[in-house]
This record gives structure tokens, sequence and C-alpha cells, in this order.
């Protein structure tokens, strides 16, 4: 789970994380009273989406005066904010957070993510701040400085002052970097958090670090340990058909493509997807209903499909372990009857009971295309996609 930057920011504040002093907003008015409240000479206007490069897309901006933060705050919210994330259809901006301005000397990046390959807490840092991260490590990758955190001791002392100064901060700032990261670490492990981006930290005019922007995301199997971070999910980021997919205990993620994927596990799912692409087709969607789908599951599961315009043909792939195929074999038959499939459908079913599940959807009256194997349901899909 994602939430905003304002929100990261409240999170991080409680594990003695600086930051600039801000308020969320949902009006101009808000946004004039926040700049009022905060004082000052300069201020932010921030657009509050879950993406970056909101300052490239004309969502961040400096206010000299509070005229200028009712023109920014007027003209940002409301606003069809592109980047480089949000893809060519960009999201609406319906919140602002109007921050303190800062003095910035020098500017870091700082991010923590869980590394797979050693299954510990990686620290990254660089003197490069500002910049994307991916950038840094494809021009100039050893200004990245990694450290991969023991969970039993968590972030000592001192690595901490040791990814400090390697990176540039003075040794004015080397304390308070060091309470920084660790704090940072603190609130990634006890939040369950799988990413913490700082981008950037920034060095100030009297040497104090702050966290002028923040990310933060969340293992969403974790979320019923932090009902207070669950609190803060904001529906209008996401998907609607991700949103009525996890209604359903449904893994659902929209993508470009033309073919409906639905599939029983998540690495079936990724290797029908890779198969469809082999033969030429661009999967809508990836789609896993798990091990233990019901026909009402999997009549929820076509629906949501289905409500994607773009989507020309499904693809069913099936391997009945824990759900067996004549089960999901009635679940296919009783969807498509509920939901009057008007797009060809080609079922793979293969594992337990196969033969009877075959069976069902061969007397079941209805134009179901039958697979032998993977690449043939591939084949057979993009070729039925091709021709609607």
């Amino acid at each position: 789970m994602k939430i905003h930057e304002y929100q990261a920011k409240e999170v991080l504040r409680k594990y003695g994380v600086t930051t600039p002093n801000g308020i969320a907003c949902f009006s101009v008015e808000e946004a004039v009273k926040a700049a009022r409240e905060l004082d000052g000479k300069l201020w932010v206007v921030k657009a509050q989406i879950h993406a970056g490069g909101r300052g490239k897309g004309g969502g961040v901006k400096v206010a000299k005066s509070l005229d200028e933060v009712k023109q920014y705050a007027g003209r940002i919210l409301g606003m069809r904010l592109v980047t480089h994330q949000t893809g060519p259809e960009g999201k609406i901006v319906k919140r602002l957070l109007i921050e303190e301005g800062a003095a910035i000397k020098k500017e870091f990046y700082i991010g923590m993510v869980v590394d797979r390959a050693t299954q510990r807490v990686v620290l990254m840092a660089s003197s490069e701040g500002g910049t994307e991260i991916e950038e840094v490590a494809a021009r100039t990758p050893e200004k990245i400085h990694k450290t991969f955190i023991d969970p039993k001791s968590g972030l000592t002392d001192s690595d901490a002052e040791e990814v400090a100064r390697k990176i540039g901060i003075p040794e004015a700032a080397i304390a308070q970097t060091r309470n920084f990261l660790k704090g940072l670490y603190k609130a990634f492990d006890e939040t369950d958090a799988s990413l913490a981006e700082i981008n950037p930290l920034i060095l100030t005019g009297d040497s104090r670090v702050l966290a002028l922007d923040a990310k933060m995301n969340f293992d969403d199997n974790a979320l019923y340990r932090h009902p207070e971070i669950a609190a803060m999910r904001d529906l209008d980021e996401e998907d609607p058909a991700e949103i009525e997919a996890s209604v359903h205990d449904l893994s659902y993620i929209s993508l470009d493509g033309n073919i409906g994927c639905l599939v029983n596990g998540a690495g079936l799912a990724m290797a029908t997807m890779d198969i469809t692409k082999l033969y030429g087709g661009l999967p809508a969607n990836f789609l896993d209903v798990g091990g233990g789908a019901s026909a009402e599951k999997v009549t929820e599961a076509f629906k949501i499909m289905l409500n994607n315009p773009k989507v020309k043909a499904v693809l069913v792939n099936i391997f009945g372990g824990i759900m067996k195929c004549d089960v999901i074999a009635e679940g296919i038959v009783a969807a498509v009857k509920q939901v009057h499939l008007n797009v060809p459908l080609v079922v793979r079913l293969e594992g337990t009971n196969v033969d009877v599940g075959k069976k069902i959807l061969a007397e079941s009256g209805l134009p179901i295309i039958s697979a032998n194997n993977m690449a043939d349901a591939a084949q057979k899909v993009v070729a039925a996609a091709n021709r609607t």
C-alpha cells in the first residue's frame, strides 16, 4: 500500500526523522490558511499524488507571498498531473501539502528496501539527491553506497556515521544524520514498510538535515498489524478494478493489453502472461484467483476482467491442485452464463480431476475453446483476439 508524502512525513516524525513543517490541505482556502499558520516568507505548494516527478510535471511550486500560495493552489488542485510514473493519463490532484521553505545547501538521496538476495533491509545512500536513483545507478553507480542491515543489531551508530561520511555529510551534521538514519530504519522495521525513500534529504545552511520529500510503501499482508496506517489508504489514487478485486480477495493488476488472463497462482499467472506475449499477444491484466476459488469468486473475476473495454479475448489457465479442475470448470460455466460473455474464451485445465473438468466444459453448450497445454492456449487466445 502507498501513502502520500504528507502522511509518510507524519509517520517518520514519530521516529525522530526531521522534516520541514507542513500542513495537508483539500481546498484553496485551506492552503492560504495553512501558509498563514506556518508563517515565514516562503512556502512550497506540493501536489499530493502517488507518483514521483511531480515537480517536473508542474505539481510543485515555490510561493513568495500568500497571493502566490492562493494562485498556485488554485492551479494545482484539480489539475491532471502527468509524470513519468503516472503514464499519459496522469492523476487528478485532490490534496495539497503546504510546507515551509528551506534554505538548501546540498541534496542527498536516502532509500531503504528489502533485499531479497540477502534477506535484509538495505540502506542506499548517494550524494546525488534530487535525481531518480535509477539514473544515478546507470550514470554513476559508484556514487550509490549500500549497507545491508543485520536484523538482530539494527542500524548501528558506526554504520550510520560511515554512510553519512561516504555521501559527504559535513562533520557538524554527522550526529544528526546518524539519528535521522536510525530513526528511518526503526520506522521501516516497525511499520512493516517495503520502501522508505527520502529524495532529497537536504543539508540546510545551518547544518541541519531534513527530509524534503518522503515516500513510504507498506506490505499489504502486514496491514492488519497497523490499522493507523491502513486508515491512510487513499482509494482515489487506486485503480477501481483493483479496489473491487481486493474486496473479493483477488490479486488483480490492470495492464495495457487486450487479452484477459484468469489464473490460479502467482507463478503460473506470470508464466501465462509471458507465453501470451511470446506468441504475439498483450495481457490486459494479472489476475490470480488463488488456490481455493469458489464459483462466486470466479464469477467476480470475470466481471472485473470484462469491465475493461479493451479485452478482446479471455484466457483461463488453471492447474488443479488444491482447487480441483471439476470445481473450477463448474465455476467457469456459471460465470460465463451470468456475465453473458461476448468475447472468445480459451480454457486450459490440468491437474486433479482434469478429465471431469473438461467434460463439464464440453457438455456446457457454451462456445469455449479448449486448449491442451500452455503454448496451445496462448496461440489460440492470440488468434481469437486478433479476429475480434
